[in-house]
């Protein structure tokens, strides 16, 4: 290619883009033009950017551009001299060059090209036909159908720049360990000020001292005393003089710290957070499209364009925000002649909302129509066999409304091109459910429809509830906690052999979470149990946990790819003081649930035994340079009842088998300052240390570096692919028998 060529070609690529953002304004300002066909300022923005659009393509050479451009041009100026006012038909063929537009520059080979410029000259005779009053050709023109247009993009506002989304991932979680980093620094401080109290009261019992040696009473010292004394004095004046400076400093530091890592947080955060409004951008065409394909009159409006949400999540909206659009249209949008007998404005509206509100995102489709006839959604249950027909005459308009989201229902007996296949409200839940929110459904006859997303903020954080299982904290994400509360004892039932409480109205099973994570025993610490209650409906179960321990936002910190799914683990994240905790897939804890109560291995919830003392059991090293790996061994082992400890790299891991006695080393190789072949090397050179079991858990698998680990005098080598699942445990098991001596 030439260096002509290579211009022409990023000459086009602008132009592409350029032809998008119009295409975007002309899509907007021709839905706002059915409504107002002859308000000034639409038709002044709308031939502006037919003309803007001729300039670009007459520029970088696309001649069919410049047509398609000129003839969409003429038409705005029609309407603004008076000569034609703006209908439905103009309205559509204008929409449809709207759709060539996006087309111009996509077309590469010449039979493609060639057609598209056949598609825009049958456009502009069938335009001019219908600006002067004769639109017979208009009939016979039929376009493509239109792709989803995009927001257009505001390069006057900021200057872009790209950037790789799992670069900016690893930025934001830099960043959030940043924070919690910097908010270490606060307990520290608060240490250090002990210090300075001591020092301070170490001084006074100095002058004491000097006070009483120095009486006039006393023995005098000799001059080599004396000196010695007045030194000490001057050093521990010196010394309160510089730990008071040196406080003062770093309580400057650790507000300035605090302060930026805080600042970089946000923005790093606000790194990934887009305005709603990028994901709406082709929904009033869509809905404009689909209530004339169905007769109806609907007008779509848009609020909350500027509340920012986090891109993932905003990506994934665009698939169920467009169900629900439709859905509301072709069931809830009466016919105009209906709506015109029950009162109604002919033009029914739907309403798409954002909005943030206690700390999560919530979307809302609305409609003013018909409502869901509860009636009919009975039969339909009835008629799929989802329940029986007295089931269905008992169930409430919650519990009825809830079965619209099952994979393959519909209450329509046909299928069109626009609903009835059963597939739509499945999709939306999968998706809410995928980012962590939920989905509601509330309705009144004849006045419409509402569904609500209750979606995070974001999901680089979470809002969690924190709980204590076993002396170890966990983040439980509070969007899917149905409610918290403290259960008396004497509330507990026996039902069918299983524990139940009373929840508003129902009975509700009741599982610890001790049994679901597979940790000691629990043991009731007094006649009330803290308990969250997890699942909807029939699926509904409370969970019981040590204690609580409040909520908190934390910074997610995705486990590592290589670890495949964890069983009843979403992700990691860090406290404020630095502590690690793992956060729970609840989902996977319903399922847990589930499994436990199908195989009848449910236990129950009462004192247990006494759980033995710390002191009685084996000590275990853990030694990995990864937070989450380390956690989840340290847990794994912890709740088969070893005592464990850990070390953050080889270096660390050698000082401590230097400084207690443990009776396993479990070690990966690839760590900082010491790797683990070097600290299995050196374990066993040591004479104290030669007997210490070691185990090597790492991601190496080849059979030269089992051997190499073998070589340095592992006892054990075990991939770290498999090191959560029994494969572990048998091996610690192996090496040093069961955890309680």
């Amino acid at each position: 290619m030439t260096s002509i060529d290579a211009g022409r070609s990023s000459l086009l690529e602008l132009f592409q883009e350029e032809a998008r953002a119009q295409a975007q304004i002309l899509a907007d300002g021709l839905i706002a033009l059915e409504r107002a066909p002859r308000d000034p300022v639409t038709l002044e923005a709308s031939m502006r950017a037919a003309h803007s659009l001729k300039g670009a393509a007459r520029v970088v050479g696309v001649p069919v551009g410049v047509t398609l451009a000129h003839a969409m041009e003429d038409c705005f100026v029609a309407a603004q001299d008076g000569r034609i006012v703006l209908d439905a038909g103009h309205i559509d063929m204008l929409l449809r060059g709207v759709d060539l537009i996006v087309q111009i520059g996509i077309a590469q080979d010449a039979d493609a090209q060639s057609a598209l410029e056949r598609e825009v000259d049958m456009f502009v005779a069938s335009l001019h036909a219908r600006i002067e009053g004769n639109d017979t050709d208009a009939e016979g023109f039929a376009p493509p159908a239109p792709e989803p247009l995009h927001a257009p993009s505001r390069t006057n506002e900021a200057r872009m720049l790209r950037m790789r989304a799992d670069t900016l991932d690893r930025l934001l979680s830099h960043s959030g360990e940043s924070l919690v980093e910097s908010r270490w620094l606060k307990p520290f401080s608060q240490s250090m000020l002990r210090v300075k109290r001591i020092q301070h009261d170490a001084s006074r019992a100095l002058e004491r001292l000097h006070e009483t040696l120095t009486d006039t009473n006393a023995a005098p010292l000799d001059a080599r005393a004396r000196a010695a004394l007045d030194e000490v004095r001057r050093l521990t004046a010196e010394a309160h003089r510089q730990l008071s400076a040196r406080l003062s400093e770093l309580e400057n530091f650790d507000r300035r710290s605090t302060h930026l890592a805080q600042q970089i947080y946000d923005e790093a955060l606000a790194c990934r957070m887009r305005p709603f409004v990028d994901a709406t951008g082709g929904f009033a065409r869509m809905v404009r499209d689909v209530a004339r394909r169905l007769g109806r009159d609907v007008r779509l409006v848009i609020t909350g364009e500027t509340t920012q949400v986090d891109r993932d999540i905003l990506d994934l909206l665009d698939a169920p925000l467009g169900h629900l659009l439709r859905n509301a249209i072709d069931h809830g949008i009466e016919e105009p002649s209906l709506r015109r007998a029950l009162g109604k404005p002919e033009t029914g509206t739907i309403t798409l909302d954002a909005r943030h509100s206690a700390g999560s995102l919530f979307i809302s489709v609305s409609d003013d129509g018909a409502g869901v006839d509860l009636d009919a959604l009975r039969r339909a249950v009835v008629r799929k066999k989802l329940a029986s027909d007295d089931t269905a005459a008992r169930l409430t308009e919650s519990e009825l409304l809830e079965f619209l989201f099952l994979p393959g229902f519909s209450m329509r007996d046909a299928v069109t091109d626009v609903s009835g296949r059963g597939v739509g409200l499945d999709a939306v839940h999968d998706v809410v459910r995928q980012v962590r929110g939920s989905v509601r459904v509330t309705q009144e006859a004849h006045a419409g429809t509402r569904f609500t997303l209750q979606l995070p903020l974001t999901l680089s954080v979470i809002r969690s509830l924190i709980v204590e299982v076993d002396g170890e904290p966990y983040g439980l994400p509070l969007a899917h906690v149905a409610r918290t509360l403290v259960l008396p004892a004497s509330e507990i039932d026996m039902l069918e052999g299983q524990q139940h409480f009373s929840f508003d109205g129902k009975r509700v099973g009741l599982v610890t979470a001790h049994q679901i994570l597979q940790t000691a025993a629990f043991e009731a610490a007094g006649d009330a149990l803290d308990v969250v209650v997890i699942g909807q409906g029939a699926a509904s179960y409370g969970v019981v946990v040590d204690r609580f321990l409040g909520e908190r936002m934390l910074v997610v910190q995705p486990l590592d790819k290589r670890l495949g799914k964890v069983r009843n683990i979403a992700a990691g994240a860090l406290m404020e003081n630095g502590d690690p905790l793992l956060i729970a897939d609840l989902d996977d804890w319903l399922r847990s649930v589930e499994k436990l109560v199908g195989s009848g291995e449910l236990g129950r919830v009462g004192a247990g035994a006494a759980r033995a003392s710390v002191a009685s059991a084996k000590r275990v090293l853990v030694v990995d340079d990864s937070l989450t790996v380390r956690e989840l061994e340290r847990k794994l082992l912890a709740s088969r009842g070893y005592d464990v400890s850990v070390a953050v790299d080889g270096m660390d891991g050698w000082n401590a088998v230097r400084g207690a006695d443990f009776d396993l080393v479990i070690t990966d190789i690839d760590m900082p300052r010491l790797d683990g072949i070097e600290l299995v090397t050196l374990i066993k050179r040591d004479a104290q240390l030669a007997a210490l079991p070691v185990m090597i858990v790492s991601y190496k698998d080849r059979a030269e570096d089992r051997q190499r680990g073998l070589d340095a005098g592992a006892d054990y080598y075990l991939a770290k692919g498999s090191f959560h699942d029994q494969a572990l445990i048998d091996a610690v098991r192996d090496l040093i028998g069961e955890a309680k001596t």
